[in-house]
Parts: C-alpha cells; sequence; structure tokens
C-alpha cells in the first residue's frame, strides 16, 4: 500500500515537479517545468494546495495526486489530477489515488469529481470506467503548418484588430469582459475575475511571450485572440512552436467571419516571430462550432484528451 501524505507548502515543491516531470516524460506536448516556474504558479489566483497530496512507496515518492476545488466556482465540482511514474504504472497505485481524491473532494462538500486523460492511454481510459467515471466531454489538441495557412476563406474585412496595452487598466478590463461574456456558455467555464486576467496577461509562468489582439467594430470589443510561446517548450522539442491560447467572440457576433480573421491575425504574428507551426486546444462540442472554423483554416487534430466525471 501506499503512503499518501499531504503536500508541505514551501519545502516539498521540488519533489512535485520531479513527479510531473518523471510522469510525463513520455508525453509529445510536455516541456520539463522548472521549481522556479511552479512557485510561480502557487502564486497565481486561484491555486489550491490543499488538496495536494503525495504517494510514496518505501519512503520513495512515485505519485501525486491533486483534489483540486476552485472556491470561485458555483457548483461543487471538484478536479483530480493524477500522476505515477512509468515505473510505478499499473499496480493498482493509481486507483489508490483517485479514491483518496475522491474522499478528499466529498469532505470538503464536493459533489462531483471530473478528471481527465489522453485518449491513447486505454489502461487510465479503462481504470476509470471501472470506477463508474463517465465519459462527458473530448477535446483535441490541434496543429497547422503556417507555411500552410489558408486565406480568402471567409474572413471579416470590415473590424479593426489592434494590439492591447497591457499597461492601461481599461484594456485589461476589456479583456476580462470578452472572456467572460464569449466562454459564459461554455463547459466548465466560470467567469475570471480581473486579477486573474492580470495575472494571466504579466506573470504567466511558461508563455513569458504573448500577444492580445482585440477585434473592434465601430469602436466596440467584439473579440480577442491570444497567442504566444514557450520559449522552453521549443528548445526542449527543437521545433518553432506558437500557441493560440484563447480566441473569442461575442454570442451577438459570431458567423461573420470575427474569428477566422482573428485567428488569422494571429498566426501572423507567430509567424512573424519565426514560428513554423501553432498549436490549439478546443473542446469537440464547442457551441461556437470552432472546429469547423480552425478546419477551414487548415488545422489539423493532433490527439485527444477524454474528460469523465463521477457523482461522489
Amino acid at each position: 500500500m501506499l503512503d499518501v501524505r499531504r503536500f508541505v507548502q514551501g519545502v516539498d515543491e521540488p519533489i512535485w515537479v520531479e513527479l510531473l516531470n518523471l510522469a510525463n516524460r513520455d508525453h509529445e506536448e510536455w516541456r520539463t517545468i522548472t521549481v522556479e516556474e511552479f512557485l510561480v504558479e502557487e502564486r497565481r489566483p486561484g491555486f489550491d494546495p490543499e488538496g495536494m497530496l503525495i504517494a510514496e512507496l518505501n519512503g520513495r515518492p512515485v505519485g501525486s495526486v491533486h483534489a483540486h476545488v476552485d472556491k470561485l466556482r458555483g457548483d461543487a465540482k471538484g478536479f483530480i489530477r493524477f500522476t505515477v511514474i512509468p515505473d510505478f504504472r499499473g499496480r493498482g497505485f493509481e486507483q489508490q489515488l483517485i479514491e483518496v481524491a475522491r474522499t478528499e473532494l466529498k469532505a470538503r462538500g464536493m459533489t462531483m469529481a471530473q478528471t481527465g486523460v489522453e485518449s491513447k492511454e486505454t489502461d487510465y481510459v479503462q481504470l476509470l470506467e471501472g470506477l463508474q467515471f463517465r465519459r462527458v466531454r473530448t477535446f483535441s489538441m490541434m496543429e497547422i503548418d503556417l507555411a500552410e495557412v489558408r486565406r480568402d476563406i471567409g474572413e471579416n474585412a470590415q473590424i479593426e484588430v489592434r494590439p492591447i496595452d497591457k499597461s492601461m487598466e481599461e484594456d485589461i478590463k476589456l479583456l476580462n469582459w470578452l472572456v467572460n461574456e464569449s466562454f459564459s456558455e461554455h463547459f466548465n467555464f466560470r467567469p475570471r475575475t480581473h486579477e486573474e486576467t492580470r495575472s494571466n496577461l504579466l506573470s504567466h509562468p511558461y508563455l513569458k511571450e504573448q500577444e492580445i489582439f482585440f477585434a473592434l467594430l465601430d469602436g466596440e470589443g467584439v473579440g480577442y485572440v491570444g497567442v504566444g510561446i514557450d520559449e522552453k517548450y521549443n528548445l526542449e522539442k527543437r521545433v518553432k512552436a506558437g500557441d493560440v491560447f484563447s480566441i473569442g467572440v461575442l454570442k451577438g457576433h459570431r458567423g461573420r467571419g470575427i474569428a477566422t480573421r482573428l485567428m488569422l491575425h494571429g498566426l501572423e504574428a507567430l509567424q512573424s516571430k519565426g514560428m513554423s507551426k501553432a498549436m490549439l486546444g478546443v473542446d469537440d462540442d464547442n457551441t461556437t462550432d470552432a472546429m469547423r472554423v480552425y478546419d477551414r483554416i487548415g488545422f489539423k487534430v493532433k490527439k485527444k484528451y477524454l474528460v469523465f466525471e463521477r457523482e461522489l
């Protein structure tokens, strides 16, 4: 049996980071994170250390689980993120960690638990299904070669596109409002606070280089796109890749080519910085039919992530 103990903030960060790196080293999209980056993550609004647990076998850390509670959510849904290092996978430790996390979430007043795995991790899929988790969502990681971006595909030529001014509070407020309005109907979304938006914009632990562009119609903001570059990812993977980390258009302005125009503008910005490809993640059941837009531009699905839930 595993000895599962609580994470001690200010002490266990190196162990936590090492476990994450070891457990995810074979994941193509994972790049090594540092303790310094994790410390930045700890300082971000909404970070929840209370449900962090470390699993040890004969004194050796072999896995971790985070029974995460987002105190700003309006529902009682908690989130389970579990890892076991490769040499110890398949010994039943994953099930123990999930059960510990379920108990933890229930004790903290949650009534629903959610977790996710890659679709190709069939052992984890079978484990979750055996624990009576049900699949509720599928997400796709998509990628595009920037030399093959399709244009003249219905992008809106009437809007003005301008970059955010990160030094202006009004622009940060506009971004925060656009994010909340654009995503209000999306799966799992809860409104972002102004402080969260500021933190993501000014002190993101991984995307040190970010650009946000607003779509303006008659001077009013109707959408935005955010692109960024993780330099450490590119160095480690020996690629020139950028991320489209967020894009949104107000509901009343969808279907008019605004998202297409924003996406093309963001991809051009990445290409101007020497990137050769771009990546993004999308909910397959997105109510805005986003995958159709990305497919039309030339994005291809690279992998799938499955989201599971179980009542507590």
